[in-house]
């Protein structure tokens, strides 16, 4: 069964973004189980790409298929995981990269919907929560996806929030989405 094709973010409504992110279901990986059989020999650098024994997965449909199967232990690690198999995963940062970003609305009123490298859509709001972790080069953006799993704001997107914050005059300076401000950096 082929894969639906990535969608065009900034062609989309906001009414088009609730219905594909509600029409996307995925695995229950949250109740797999299986036993431990070791080292997938994957890996997803800082970047985004997905590597399998040290070279570059070309195929998007398989990156967006093993995404899918993708979960975080409670130890913090990652596994790709099916109902009969577990394997690690090494995950070099975050294994998503929010790579476009959608805005609607205005001040308060404003929702960003995040286009992922995986063609996920997700919107910053109470679930998926927007994040600015401080870094000696300025904070970095993460928002959360799902289930412990994260995709860091690539860096065009970071100056775009960047600049909404400046120009939103909120004090802490931050970003507002589906009713909730998020601040640019941590508020003591």
């Amino acid at each position: 069964m082929p894969m639906e094709p990535i969608p065009d973010l900034a062609a989309l409504s906001l009414a088009d973004i609730a219905r594909l992110a509600e029409a996307r279901k995925l695995p229950p990986v949250e109740r797999w189980n299986p036993t431990h059989c070791g080292d997938s020999e994957m890996r997803i650098a800082r970047d985004g790409t997905w590597f399998h024994q040290g070279s570059p997965i070309g195929r998007e449909a398989m990156v967006r298929l093993f995404s899918t199967i993708l979960r975080r232990e409670a130890n913090g690690g990652y596994v790709l995981v099916t109902p009969v198999e577990k394997l690690d995963i090494v995950v070099e940062d975050a294994p998503f990269v929010a790579v476009e970003m959608k805005v609607s609305g205005e001040g308060k009123a404003t929702t960003l919907t995040f286009r992922l490298n995986t063609g996920d859509l997700v919107t910053a709001d109470a679930d998926h929560a927007l994040r600015f972790e401080p870094r000696e080069d300025g904070p970095r953006p993460y928002l959360h996806v799902r289930a412990g799993l994260d995709a860091v704001v690539a860096r065009a997107v970071y100056y775009d929030l960047a600049q909404r914050a400046i120009d939103g005059g909120d004090a802490p300076p931050g970003v507002w989405s589906a009713g909730i401000f998020f601040p640019l950096e941590p508020v003591a």
